[in-house]
């Protein structure tokens, strides 16, 4: 019970910081905001990895899913989803990466061998509805339809980074994995973005809100929530973790709205109560 407790506990915090990031820094360009992030994240995950004492020591054995979770988490779903966020909107990339513990639960069939019910498919169906009503809404530009396709990889390849988390052996600490997979993330990002950093505008990077947004999403969205997540998910079943994706939408909706001044629309509505409505049907299971 304890565990289930305090699991709930941090993959709720960890939803609720990554809801509100949608509406942070929108002057930096989607792979050089990932790696400022990233660069930033991994000095405070040394940094609390130092302090703490931690081994750093990997069997060879496991290296390889580490890669694979730094590869798919950490690379593609993470610029997928700064893409998608760019080309849409707040609540649009809050609500559709909310669709990710409905693919989770396909995910945690396949690889965790976790039961997939009627009310699981079921759940999966409703969540890939909502979606298509949102990204088809023929009121949505061009633009903001490709952004929904990338959030949806988003969704997708965090579902299976999230699964994958599950195979990690109990004995090495959540600060050293998610070290290790941020840095595989900064391997891959580095050569494609280090010509483009000269033509950032340092200038307004430097302004309050910008480089504390930045801040905010290293230490707090990155380094933080993603330690919570992975240890939240440690202590509870992969398809009942994803369920606390459902806080993302509510928070990127409310301040998008508030901080924003984003319009919401009646079909983003229905999308957004087909998508809860198949995310409760697992929670009832559950």
């Amino acid at each position: 019970m304890k565990n289930t407790i305090l699991g709930s506990l941090y993959l709720s915090l960890a939803a609720s910081i990554w809801g509100g990031m949608y509406v942070v820094v929108d002057v930096v360009p989607p792979l050089e905001l990932v790696l400022l992030r990233y660069v930033i994240a991994i000095l405070a995950l040394l940094t609390i990895g130092f302090i703490t004492k931690q081994s750093w020591r990997i069997e060879k054995r496991d290296w390889l899913l580490v890669f694979i979770i730094g590869l798919v988490g950490n690379t593609i779903s993470i610029v997928t989803q700064e893409v998608g966020t760019l080309l849409s909107t707040a609540q649009m990339g809050a609500i559709i990466t909310s669709t990710t513990p409905a693919f989770l639960v396909i995910f945690a069939g396949i690889v965790l061998k976790e039961k997939i019910t009627l009310k699981k498919s079921i759940s999966v169906i409703l969540a890939s509805i909502g979606v298509g009503i949102i990204v088809g809404n023929a009121h949505i530009g061009s633009s903001h339809q490709l952004g929904g396709v990338s959030l949806l990889i988003a969704a997708l390849t965090w579902a299976l980074m999230s699964v994958l988390i599950k195979r990690v052996p109990g004995q090495y600490s959540q600060i050293v994995i998610t070290t290790y997979a941020v840095l595989v993330a900064i391997v891959f990002l580095t050569p494609i973005t280090i010509s483009r950093l000269d033509e950032l505008d340092f200038q307004a990077i430097m302004h309050p809100s910008i480089w504390g947004g930045l801040l905010y999403l290293g230490v707090i969205s990155t380094a933080c929530a993603f330690l919570l997540w992975n240890r939240g998910l440690q202590m509870l079943t992969a398809s009942s973790g994803g369920l606390f994706f459902f806080l993302q939408p509510i928070v990127g909706t409310f301040l998008g709205w508030l901080i924003l001044g984003e319009q919401i629309g009646l079909s983003f509505w229905i999308g957004t109560i087909l998508i809860f409505i198949g995310v409760l049907l697992v929670i009832r299971e559950e």
